[in-house]
């Protein structure tokens, strides 16, 4: 049997259009082994040359030729789902272009071309909608259409007429043309109903309409409807696209567009219940309505600020969803093998008639053609996979738009009943709450608020569902109290926006993962209260398991900035979300006890290193005068972040240098630094970037805020005071130009490795000790882990001077490698003692750690009872005694 005739045996539409048209068989025989293209089907219609009259046999025939064509191919097995889905979207495509071609030009005739106020030509726009739109059209589809142009007008003609009524003629012509049935069939049906205001709405609208109808009519479904809509024809598609996507995508993310389609999905399934349609393949559970609902709901979430996830094909959305981490890998690939599935069961119940079915047959002899069709032996065999596949869809959908507060909350009470009573305070003492009548107190003054009382009765609604769950939540920390009242904070802070309570309220693990944060750290609490974006981190399943990947965070941040040029304003804030959304991650592992002090510190500056390389090249791309491609300048890291001890709050202590001999290379780079640092500092919508320190440059705040290299040379070797080689051994290349580092460490060296006097060094470091010291006494009882004597500033200038003194002949002091690190470099060297490096190497490491903590929880002093660090303090005090000779 061949090919064709496999395909007609499972066809009795190929079977009948083949034998009403001998010719046609011959033809499709000839061609069967290769796609039917677009280009293909333009060269059939240039040889055929319809005019008006001809037009309608014309574009059936067409039709009639390319569906020979792919059902032969599509049930011989020779041509896979994109192929099918791809050629009937080119079909349509063709169709209504050529139409279009043939109809406008007597229309223009009559009445002349359809002008704006300014003279200019208007184009007619056919939206393609629906699987039209994200070209997957299936084999017997309708076709849904928009017919939207640019501006009002007339037409210049001698029977003028209203660009709207010319458009109206043009528009109900090429419908006639597509969809009117004739001995020859149709080419397309045409639903239109997707418009404006639907059935009852005009044909066509203009740009100005079609906008002042998102704004003010726009419903939740059509933004659905909206992703996948495709200008077919005409021009001006990118400013039609500035109108349609902000009311499709929000620039937040829309986590209340989960409520909205699971509603729209209730609906569908009310319909399908109705009438009887358990057997549909396209609305039925488990159908390919719900795959393109799961990938179709992250899109409105997050396409206003993942701009990627604006793309209109639903398998390639849900590979992106899997690359991004918002949808489990093994479920995109079980989803996708179902929608492959679903559809070509689809395709091979509308081969049958060539009708739009989506219904499972119920005589045996249809059933048997579609089991042979998909490969089968028997219907029961394709059921049972098909029944595996829509249990598969439905067990994801469910998971996606489950809607978790169906059956309320045992803790309903207690938040109805927050009065601050003893009665309330009882409800939470049973609960573990340790403090309980601050908590009920804190729950009744959150009640009786002004924020909560005045807010919308949609967003109190979410904010009721929410209250109990963060009550039981927060009753599962180690400090309950705690974690209730930052957890309160924060949807006091974010209440005015319902897609965040829709996000903790829709997924609880991310308010658990919220609970653990506001128990655990103040700081964290009130980190992700100013920043609530943040809170969709917390989504992702690789939150704690995956490693930092910075070349991969760059290269989607490039994207990101990419995409929004030249806009400044959202560049900036597209740095700091991203900056923050990464600190978050390190934050969250931190948090989980995954991250050491030291490796903490190391991420953090990593990605402070990449947050300044990234930004010094935006700002030089937007001078206008730039004198060259690439800048010849860098950015060196003084101060924690040049030592790698950076933590979440840091200050960057950062010096700018240039190595470029252009007459006017000091003025250019003069505005760069400038610039940078307002791109650096500048507080945004999204908050901040970096706090910047450039006192360390040369002369500090009376210097140029950018210096020459070589100048900076001069400086180090012949002005600079002894405490700015101290900041010198922990100066490092951060970003810029890889050559100017290079220079820049064989400067430091230069400098570090000079021979100086023992005691006029150590009478200079010492001085400045002590005044450090008394600007930062402590006259409490506990112990100042940074200032005291016996603290870190202690282990770091023994370091330092350790390294200026010795340097001249150990070289290997210089490298920057942490105070941890050079202590043991100075104990194998016999400068100090090597069980005594290793012993304060400890205790600084324990400091840090401490600090760390202490931080975390908004401490405004870093002090602690001396008797918990005496030992580490006693070491400090005798490395201090070993190097400076005094106690």
């Amino acid at each position: 049997m061949s090919a064709l005739d496999r395909a007609t045996s499972l066809s009795r539409f190929l079977s009948r259009l083949l034998d009403t048209r001998p010719e046609l068989r011959r033809e499709v025989s000839e061609t069967l082994d290769r796609p039917f293209s677009a280009e293909d089907m333009r060269a059939w219609l240039a040889a055929q040359a319809p005019d008006e009259r001809s037009l309608k046999p014309t574009l059936r025939r067409l039709r009639a030729r390319v569906m020979a064509h792919i059902a032969g191919r599509d049930l011989a097995g020779l041509a896979d789902l994109a192929e099918v889905t791809e050629t009937m979207t080119s079909l349509a495509d063709v169709t209504v272009a050529e139409a279009l071609a043939v109809l406008r030009p007597p229309l223009v005739a009559r009445h002349g071309e359809p002008r704006d106020s300014q003279g200019r030509v208007q184009e007619f726009i056919v939206i393609g909608m629906g699987k039209l739109g994200g070209r997957e059209l299936n084999v017997s589809s309708d076709v849904d259409f928009i017919f939207v142009y640019p501006e009002d007008g007339d037409t210049d003609g001698p029977a003028r007429i209203g660009n709207f009524e010319f458009f109206t003629r043009l528009g109900r012509q090429l419908i006639d043309a597509l969809a009117d049935p004739t001995g020859d069939g149709w080419v397309f049906r045409v639903d239109m109903r997707l418009r404006p205001n639907g059935d009852s709405g005009p044909l066509v609208c203009s740009f100005d309409m079609l906008e002042n109808y998102f704004i003010t009519q726009g419903r939740e479904w059509e933004r659905y409807a909206w992703i996948k809509a495709r200008p077919m024809t005409g021009d001006r598609h990118e400013e039609l696209a500035r109108i349609s996507r902000p009311f499709i995508f929000r620039k937040y993310l829309d986590f209340g567009s989960i409520a909205a389609m699971r509603d729209l999905h209730a609906q569908i399934r009310r319909e399908v219940a109705r009438r009887e349609m358990a057997n549909n393949v396209k609305l039925g559970p488990g159908g390919i309505r719900e795959i393109e609902f799961i990938a179709q709901v992250f899109q409105l979430i997050r396409g206003g600020r993942d701009l990627a996830l604006q793309i209109k094909p639903t398998v390639p959305v849900l590979q992106l969803l899997a690359e991004r981490g918002f949808l489990d890998a093994r479920k995109v690939r079980e989803l996708s093998s179902a929608y492959d599935f679903l559809r070509r069961v689809e395709h091979r119940l509308q081969y049958l008639e060539d009708a739009q079915t989506h219904n499972l047959p119920s005589n045996p002899a249809d059933q048997a053609l579609i089991a042979r069709g998909m490969g089968f032996s028997d219907y029961e065999g394709l059921l049972a996979e098909l029944d595996d596949h829509r249990a598969t869809v439905a067990r994801h959908f469910e998971e996606v738009f489950s809607d978790p507060n169906r059956k309320g909350h045992s803790l309903e009470g207690i938040w109805q009943g927050a009065d601050g009573s003893e009665q309330s305070a009882s409800s939470l003492a049973r609960l573990g709450y340790r403090e309980p009548q601050a908590s009920a107190e804190r729950l009744a003054a959150t009640k009786k608020g002004g924020r909560y009382q005045q807010m919308p009765a949609a967003i109190k609604s979410r904010f009721d569902a929410l209250a109990p769950r963060v009550i039981e939540a927060a009753a599962a920390t180690p400090e309950p109290d705690a974690a209730l009242s930052r957890m309160l904070d924060l949807l006091d802070a974010v209440s005015r926006r319902a897609a965040y309570l829709a996000l903790m309220q829709q997924y609880p693990q991310a308010l658990e993962r919220v609970a653990h944060f506001a128990a655990a750290s103040s700081w964290a609490a009130s980190f992700l209260t100013h920043h609530p974006i943040l809170l969709d981190e917390l989504l992702d399943g690789r939150l704690l398991e995956s490693a930092p990947d910075l070349p991969a965070f760059r290269d989607q941040l490039r994207q990101a900035l990419d995409q929004v040029e030249p806009d400044t304003e959202r560049q900036m804030d597209i740095l700091r979300e991203a900056h923050h959304a990464q600190v978050f991650r390190l934050l969250a592992k931190d948090l989980y006890g995954l991250l050491t002090v030291e490796k903490l510190a190391d991420h953090l500056s990593d990605l402070a290193d990449l947050m300044l390389e990234e930004t010094m090249e935006r700002v030089w791309r937007k001078l206008p005068t730039r004198h060259r491609e690439t800048p010849a300048f860098a950015i060196i890291a003084y101060g924690k972040l040049g030592g790698k001890e950076l933590g979440y709050a840091s200050d960057l202590d950062i010096v700018y240098v240039y190595d470029d001999e252009a007459p006017d290379a000091g003025m250019q780079y003069s505005r760069l630094a400038q610039r940078l640092s307002t791109w650096l500092s500048s507080r945004t919508p999204a908050g901040l970037l970096f706090e910047t320190d450039l006192r360390l440059r040369p002369h500090g705040d009376s210097g140029l805020i950018v210096v020459n290299l070589e100048t900076f040379r001069q400086y180090q070797l012949e002005s600079a005071w002894p405490w700015e080689h101290q900041a010198l051994t922990r100066a490092r290349f951060a970003a810029g130009d890889p050559e100017i580092g290079t220079k820049f460490e064989a400067i430091r060296q230069e400098v570090l490795c000079r021979e100086r006097e023992p005691g006029a060094l150590k009478a200079e470091i010492l001085a400045m000790r002590q005044k450090m010291y008394d600007a930062h006494g402590n006259k409490s009882a506990r112990f100042d882990l940074k200032h005291d004597r016996g603290g870190l500033i202690d282990v770091e200038f023994a370091v330092q001077y350790l390294i200026l003194a010795h340097a001249c002949h150990h070289p290997e002091l210089t490298r920057n490698l942490g105070n941890i690190a050079l202590l043991g470099i100075a104990g194998k060297l016999g400068l100090v003692p090597e069980p005594l490096a290793r012993e304060v190497a400890d205790a600084y490491r324990e400091f840090r750690h401490l600090q760390h903590n202490l931080r975390l929880n908004d401490a405004h002093y870093a002090r602690v009872p001396p008797e918990e660090v005496a030992e580490e303090r006693k070491a400090v005090l005798e490395l201090w005694r070993r190097v400076f000779g005094e106690g």
